[in-house]
């Protein structure tokens, strides 16, 4: 594919790439609203149901900057195409189990899968657009990103009171499949031009510090925040992720370069967006079961609690390129983090028997501050 025929079909490219990330983020939320069927259908233990919806995000985590740098090497398109095929395959062993833990290793084969697919829909677009529309293309990739978190519940919801369990794992599949057939043909092929070498040492020590931390991050609040085993794996994660951070400052091709994090900005910008992904999904996992198992709704009416967020993001992210270039980037960025900081404080304040209108008024406020951090 030249450059003519990539920069005329880099917005049809776009909705490919939108469409896999959709898949990411649906696969990871689709799963809250069916936790207290899968407690009653299997008879799950809180352990089991913690790690199925955790193992997911554990792997994720764990793969992503290799899994990223595997596709720059490679092939970027590979790498997406590779993700889709396994989480495709993930989604159908997930539909058909009958046991707890072929959910959690089904869950875990999408996370790894989601892995190749998230970095590669991001790398591809910053291949695929100038930096004149970079940004707005950005914008557009983050603010369907946090809008799909609330599409994933809601078809799950309705699967649910229709079909069995299982079946909250074929929402995905047919996204899946029309990822792979259009971004066959418009999705072009890309990788690092300086073709470095795969940093096995980084890779993994990347691999075993941020699957530490986020294993003591999933146990801690069962077991304790002083229970020996967070606090290992969290000591764990440290000693990796420093000597990760060691390495790859002094290896001649990192898998990370370190350098980028002298400037305060790109510092920032990287913790701000972390803390808002983790906010984001946290939020929705904490109240897909006060929705159900405080206030009573079903698995379709919490759901659709939930719709809010995908208006709010898809209208907001888009936004967030003019905003920041009126007001600057730091600013805009300051007052979304407020946004958020001010939503956490407002659900803080919430009681046992606090009703709808109340968390809506907090999650609005919430989803405002993702949508104007995420995009700058």
């Amino acid at each position: 594919m030249n450059d003519e025929a990539v920069h005329a079909r880099r917005w049809w490219t776009l909705g490919v790439l939108c469409l896999s990330l959709v898949i990411v983020t649906v696969g990871n939320s689709s799963l809250t609203v069916a936790i207290p069927t899968l407690s009653e259908d299997l008879h799950a233990t809180t352990s089991q149901l913690q790690w199925a919806v955790a193992g997911y995000s554990l792997v994720f985590a764990g793969l992503l900057f290799t899994a990223g740098a595997i596709g720059d090497r490679f092939g970027r398109k590979g790498a997406l195409q590779l993700g889709l095929v396994g989480f495709f395959v993930a989604a159908l062993l997930a539909t058909a189990s009958t046991e707890m833990w072929q959910i959690i290793a089904s869950r875990a084969l999408m996370g790894a899968c989601a892995a190749f697919i998230m970095p590669s829909t991001l790398s591809i677009l910053v291949n695929v657009f100038g930096p004149h529309e970079r940004t707005k293309a950005i914008a557009i990739w983050a603010g369907v990103a946090g809008g799909a978190g609330a599409l994933g519940p809601l078809a799950s919801g309705w699967l649910l009171g229709h079909f069995w369990y299982g079946s909250v794992f074929l929402v995905n599949i047919p996204l899946v499949l029309i990822a792979l057939v259009f971004g066959a043909f418009l999705v072009p092929p890309s990788r690092d031009p300086e073709e470095a070498k795969l940093d096995l040492v980084g890779a993994g020590l990347s691999i075993v510090g941020i699957s530490a931390v986020v294993y003591g991050l999933i146990q801690a609040p069962d077991v304790g925040w002083t229970n020996a085993e967070p606090l290992t794996a969290f000591a764990l994660g440290v000693i990796a992720l420093a000597a990760f951070v060691w390495w790859e400052s002094r290896v001649d091709e990192p898998m990370l370069d370190m350098k980028y994090f002298r400037n305060p900005a790109f510092s920032a910008g990287t913790a701000g967006l972390t803390l808002v992904f983790l906010s984001m999904f946290g939020v929705m996992f904490l109240f897909t079961q006060y929705f159900q198992l405080i206030l009573g709704y079903s698995p379709l009416s919490a759901a659709v609690r939930f719709l809010p967020i995908a208006p709010i993001m898809m209208i907001v992210a888009p936004l967030t390129p003019r905003i920041s270039a009126r007001f600057g980037s730091n600013r805009t960025v300051a007052a979304g983090m407020t946004l958020v900081s001010v939503g956490f404080l407002l659900f803080s304040l919430m009681e046992v028997d606090t009703g709808y209108p109340y968390v809506l008024g907090c999650m609005l406020v919430l989803i405002s501050g993702i949508a104007l951090t995420m995009s700058p």
